[in-house]
């Protein structure tokens, strides 16, 4: 039901933004201002959205939960939808995804209706310790130069 309400309502707030704004500054201003919200949005969205995959690859590098980098690049990706698509209700949603407080906020709003029970990254799989694999060794003292012996044929 708040779908289909979402999906009525914000069509007739841009219908009623187009009229009003339109109705104050004229049809060229107004579609101007479309414009170049959209094209600010765009390079906003790209930049950040970079600094977003940055934070992304260094949480997996770093093997720490990556849960709130994905969290903020999908807030990204949706301003970035909200700002391409023509209207100023839209566009000001969507600037105000761009904002990283507004988001680190959202995230822990949504953070406390979600619920994880399980989370597990970067730690090998527990063996049963009867399952021992022997094997012979010899340690080298010169180094070698070269491939290891494991890629050697």
């Amino acid at each position: 039901m708040w779908l289909f309400l979402a999906f009525l309502a914000v069509p007739l707030i841009e219908i009623a933004l187009f009229i009003q704004v339109g109705g104050l500054i004229g049809l060229w201003p107004t579609l101007a201002i479309v414009v170049l919200t959209a094209a600010l949005g765009t390079m906003l969205v790209r930049s950040q959205g970079a600094q977003a995959m940055a934070r992304l690859r260094s949480s997996f590098e770093d093997l720490r939960d990556p849960t709130e980098p994905l969290a903020h690049g999908a807030m990204i990706l949706f301003s970035g939808a909200l700002l391409l698509t023509p209207g100023f209700f839209t566009d000001a949603v969507g600037f105000l995804l761009l904002v990283p407080g507004i988001r680190s906020w959202l995230i822990r709003e949504i953070g406390r209706r979600v619920e994880v029970r399980r989370v597990h990254m970067g730690r090998p799989p527990q063996y049963p310790r009867d399952d021992v694999i022997e094997g012979e060794f010899e340690v080298e003292d010169a180094p070698r130069n070269g491939p290891s012996g494991w890629t050697r044929h």
